[in-house]
Formats: structure tokens, sequence, C-alpha cells
């Protein structure tokens, strides 16, 4: 019995799968953008358009003046009163369509390698603005942050994503690591 024990080897199934659960998961995390930061405008009254909402151009600077307000990382806390709040209006547009993409990119492993870059961008970001507020936001922000060097360096989106499609095409994907 016990040199049964020490030759059972554990072995993690699918590994490539399960990987792709996550990305689809935190695609899907991000994809909530569409519906709390986006809304749909007309060009010449007639054709829609995807656009920032009104109420996340609105909502944006209140949120980042609240990290900003006891931030203990002085450089940061430098850079949202300095350049995020004067130029609310530009990162409320950047953090809306910057999430859209990221979860559009993961959900559909498509530019996976890109939606992550941009991803890691964003949630290094927002851990700096919110990591003195609580132990969770330092948790949450530090598995995204993992999470989306995980997807980059293993070219999650090959599996059940299009980005397998791209690569099997030849195209730019193939040789690239933004698949």
């Amino acid at each position: 019995m016990r040199s049964e024990l020490r030759n059972t080897t554990v072995t993690l199934s699918h590994p490539a799968e399960w990987l792709a659960v996550l990305r689809i998961v935190v695609g899907l995390y991000f994809v909530k953008s569409l519906i709390t930061k986006m809304s749909f405008g007309l060009v010449a009254g007639v054709l829609p358009v995807p656009a920032v909402s009104e109420r996340w151009l609105n909502v944006m600077p209140k949120i980042v003046a609240r990290q900003a307000s006891d931030n203990p990382l002085s450089f940061y806390k430098h850079f949202l009163d300095g350049t995020v709040l004067p130029n609310s209006s530009l990162f409320a547009q950047l953090t809306a369509w910057g999430e859209t993409v990221v979860g559009i990119g993961l959900t559909l492993g498509l530019l996976t390698g890109l939606a992550s870059l941009v991803g890691l961008f964003l949630v290094t970001n927002y851990g700096l603005a919110t990591q003195w507020m609580s132990p969770g936001q330092q948790g949450f922000h530090l598995v995204l942050f993992f999470l989306m060097l995980a997807f980059f360096f293993a070219r999650a989106g090959r599996t059940w994503g299009f980005d397998r499609w791209l690569a099997r095409r030849g195209g730019l994907l193939s040789r690239r690591p933004f698949s």
C-alpha cells in the first residue's frame, strides 16, 4: 500500500482548456463595461455607433477623486490629481474603450496578447489607484495582473478562440506574441 502512494502522480487534465475558461470569465468581467460605461450615439442622426456613456463621463472623476484622496503613493496621487482629474473626459474615454477592447478580446480569444497587454496596463493603474483602500482591492488587482501575464505568455486565445484560426491562416499572429 505504501509503495502505491509513492508512485501516484496527479496531473492537471486539459490545462489549455482550463486557461481558456479563465480567459473567458475574465473577459466577461471586462465586457460588463459595455453595459456600465458604454452607450450608443447616432452619427448624422441615423447611424448608431458605440460611445462612452454620459453617466460614466460624470461618475469617473468622482471615483478618481476618491481614489486620489488618501492615496499614500505620492507619485500616483500626483498623477491622479494633476493629470487624470483635469483630463477626466479623456481618461473616461480611455478606460471605457480599454475595458471594452479587453473584454471582447479575451472573451472571444481575439488578439488575446494585445488584449492582455491592454488589460495589464489597466489593472496595474487600477491597482495603484485603489491598493490603499482595502486588502481586497490589493488581492483582486494582483490576481488580474498575473492572469493577464498568463494569458499573454500562454497564448491563451488559441484554445477556444479566434486566435487559433488567425494563426492557422499563417498571418501576423503565427509569428507574433499578440495571439
